[in-house]
């Protein structure tokens, strides 16, 4: 997708979403703002990590 392209999608999404969920997503928004490249790439990687070992981290939290 191109950058237009994103921010259409997500503009169409901020427009379904319940209200509450509003602030949390500028919440998130304003976090990933004033994170350095460094650190986002960390978190994106980690989250990538948990994401695709999710049964393995269920099967030993059993």
């Amino acid at each position: 997708m191109s950058r237009e392209e994103v921010k259409i999608a997500i503009n169409e999404m901020l427009e379904n979403i319940p209200e509450e969920a509003l602030q949390e997503v500028f919440e998130f928004l304003t976090a990933v703002k004033n994170q350095s490249s460094d650190n986002f790439n960390t978190v994106k990687n980690l989250r990538t990590i948990l994401s695709e070992d999710k049964q393995l981290l269920e099967k030993l939290a059993k």
